[in-house]
């Protein structure tokens, strides 16, 4: 697999870093929408982590099953109260088999960028639609490219300035491969870089790796409050449904 992996030291900083990933605001929709879509039945996380999302789900009811190529998240995820009834595996979101079918499979925060080819891509849409039951639901959170923001002879945009973090992405247009380069400030007035590979999808190539897994688009939102999808919007909440 061409994805980065979470070491120990980034797994055990990801939700600091994440923070604002974690507030209700961010959470409660996402858990709300999910639950509402998983309803009787069993959910899988691709990219499960340290648990954002899984956790409250699986307060809720729903059970969850997670797959995650990095060790040390895992290990996160299994030090939180609420973790120990959530199975999880080890491996990568492309190929990766579970035992059992679920009626929901998930994949939220941009995280399917992470599979930095498209042929990864297309298999993470088969192995979704491998586990899903007929009339289970695929759901991917995911950033529309900020293309707009790049003019001409551009490289890089920032995506967040503040007094703590800097971040900002450089792109190649041609492959769709970019990489966000952090810049967080510490305690002694220091700053620590880091970096994550990605390649970017468009919501049109979404549609289109998920006709070849056999799924059906069902809905396309912008965030998880299900809010209209326009062209001005930077994400979106797209619901692909197996037949």
């Amino acid at each position: 697999m061409t994805s980065d992996v979470w070491d120990e030291e980034s797994a055990r900083r990801y939700d600091e870093t994440s923070a604002e990933m974690f507030t209700p605001g961010r959470i409660d929709p996402a858990v709300d929408l999910l639950a509402g879509l998983a309803a009787d039945t069993a959910a899988l996380e691709f990219a499960i982590g340290t648990g954002r999302v899984a956790v409250p789900l699986h307060a809720r009811g729903v059970p969850v099953t997670g797959i995650d190529l990095s060790g040390p998240m895992l290990d996160q995820l299994r030090r939180k109260p609420g973790a120990a009834g959530i199975p999880v595996v080890a491996g990568d979101m492309a190929t990766t088999r579970v035992d059992g079918e679920f009626g929901l499979v998930y994949l939220v925060f941009n995280t399917i960028a992470n599979l930095r080819t498209q042929a990864e891509q297309v298999a993470c849409f088969r192995n979704a639609a491998r586990h899903l039951t007929a009339g289970g639901r695929f759901v991917v959170e995911l950033w529309v490219p900020p293309l707009r923001r790049f003019p001409p002879g551009q490289t890089a945009v920032p995506f967040d300035v503040g007094p703590d973090h800097l971040g900002f992405d450089t792109m190649d247009l041609v492959t769709q491969q970019g990489t966000s380069h952090h810049f967080w400030r510490e305690a002694d007035g220091s700053y620590r870089r880091g970096e994550s590979n990605f390649r970017y999808v468009w919501p049109s190539e979404c549609d289109l790796m998920a006709q070849l897994a056999g799924l059906e688009l069902e809905d396309r939102w912008a965030d998880w409050d299900r809010s209209p999808f326009t062209s001005g919007s930077e994400s979106h909440v797209s619901v692909w449904r197996k037949p």
